[in-house]
């Protein structure tokens, strides 16, 4: 009987040991120098007029603006594009891929955000209205759930122990 609560007492502590190891490895994992920064969440906004379909790409700052016709699809390189968010207007940079482009520091804000594309082109000026939803920076609770991990396998571990412990001493009285 010594022998199986021995082993059992043996089996508990390297599942600790592992548990430990294993919280060394998130707790590395999750520290800011181990890995890369991840890309942030890439937010898009569709607007539809008559004529034309603006979808814009927003990372960070810049906003990448997909100006087309709904007729035959065909990209509209050679418009003049200014956006209207949050109050304010931008004038959009015409890349040479037939896109536009758009650096503002309000695209970064996160919630919801009504956006005007105004798109001029020789006689013909219209308006495309979308929404825009930026969702918020997400927070690392990594670090945290992790030592809650890490307790709960501790306290685990301790109530085994001394359960063991107990059944030990009651099979010796008898």
């Amino acid at each position: 009987m010594k022998n199986a609560a021995g082993a059992c007492a043996l089996a508990c502590l390297a599942a600790l040991a592992s548990a430990a190891t294993a919280h060394a490895a998130a707790s590395a994992a999750a520290s800011p120098d181990a890995a890369a920064p991840a890309a942030p969440p890439t937010a898009r906004v569709e607007a539809r007029s008559a004529h034309f379909l603006a979808v814009g790409l927003v990372h960070g700052e810049v906003m990448n603006v997909h100006l087309s016709r709904l007729l035959d699809n065909a990209p509209v390189p050679d418009a003049t594009l200014t956006l209207g968010l949050r109050g304010s207007t931008h004038a959009a940079t015409a890349e040479a891929d037939g896109s536009y482009s758009v650096h503002a520091a309000d695209l970064a804000l996160p919630g919801s955000a009504t956006v005007v594309f105004i798109l001029a082109q020789g006689a013909v000026q219209e308006r495309l209205q979308g929404t825009l939803q930026i969702a918020g920076t997400p927070v690392d609770e990594t670090p945290r759930s992790a030592a809650r991990q890490y307790g709960w396998w501790v306290l685990n571990f301790a109530v085994c122990i001394g359960f063991l412990v107990l059944w030990s001493r009651r099979k010796k009285a008898d």
